[in-house]
């Protein structure tokens, strides 16, 4: 038996397939392929555009795949969420779909929109905004490119973004956000009901998680005289509590700690100020909760 597998082409291409690698799993993309090799005898993956993945996660064509919620959203697809993996192709978090204007727009909320032109490729999910807030509006799809759209060719847009960068580069000003989203691994609600698969999309989302979570942060090894051991548990951080090991000689112990990368630089001249011998940093590619 196999799980077949969507992972998004596009945007989230090489973040997903570089999260797949820290939590054990090697993907290959090929070019000329849309369909790439992955270490694992029991899944099979597509490549299909992010847009597009709840429809077929929804029709059965995938038993799983990899999207962002705001997607699932716009083709109101009937699928289960397995996991809420919050990362995204630059930061790792979650991103935003806002309303925008020209800077020099008079507009300043969603209701001053009414009668105006709204060009998007979330089209459904801005008219239900709309309704929501009781504006008629025209909602146009667009194909790419939506940020030089206002304002010849559209009054506002409604646009993805991470930083706001692109938006502020184009002239364009935030008026509201209408909705956050985030990567979300979900599976065809048969697929999630046959025994095997659920159990083989649990120990994926237990992986990606973990490798989620280690994102950012290193692992710090380092020995210390028992006399000192207060002194360096002081100067830690830890992510619980740090592990301490007896080594050899018994006046000396072993501490093993998870910290935020950032800190490093910080944190070992102060442990070595403190007593600490035999500092060694490494990578983590997993913390599994």
């Amino acid at each position: 038996m196999k799980l077949k597998l969507g992972i998004p082409k596009g945007s989230l291409e090489s973040a997903t397939v570089d999260l797949f690698r820290r939590a054990g799993f090697n993907i290959n993309v090929s070019s000329r392929s849309y369909f790439p090799g992955i270490d694992d005898p029991e899944i099979e993956c597509m490549l299909i555009r992010a847009q597009e993945m709840a429809r077929y996660v929804d029709d059965g064509v995938l038993d799983a795949g990899l999207t962002g919620r705001d997607w699932v959203m716009e083709n109101d697809a009937k699928v289960h969420v397995v996991a809420d993996l919050i990362y995204a192709k630059q930061s790792f978090g979650k991103v935003r779909w806002v309303l925008a204007v020209p800077e020099s727009s008079p507009v300043q909320s969603v209701k001053d929109l009414d009668g105006k032109i709204i060009a998007t490729e979330l089209v459904g999910a801005t008219q239900r905004y709309l309704a929501a807030h009781g504006v008629k509006a025209k909602v146009e799809f667009s194909w790419g490119a939506t940020e030089v759209k206002p304002p010849v060719l559209a009054d506002a847009i409604v646009e993805v973004t991470e930083t706001g960068s692109s938006l502020r580069a184009n002239k364009l000003r935030i008026v509201e956000t209408v909705l956050e989203s985030n990567t979300q691994l979900i599976a065809n609600v048969d697929s999630w009901e046959d025994e095997w698969k659920r159990r083989k999309l649990e120990d994926i989302r237990m992986l990606l998680e973990g490798a989620i979570n280690a994102l950012g942060k290193v692992g710090l090894m380092l020995n210390v005289e028992r006399v000192n051991l207060q002194r360096v548990l002081s100067v830690l951080p830890a992510l619980k509590r740090p592990t301490i090991s007896q080594l050899s000689e018994e006046e000396w112990v072993a501490v093993n700690t998870i910290l935020d990368e950032a800190t490093v630089r910080v944190i070992i001249p102060r442990l070595k100020e403190a007593g600490a011998q035999g500092i060694v940093e490494y990578p983590l590619n997993k913390i599994v909760m």
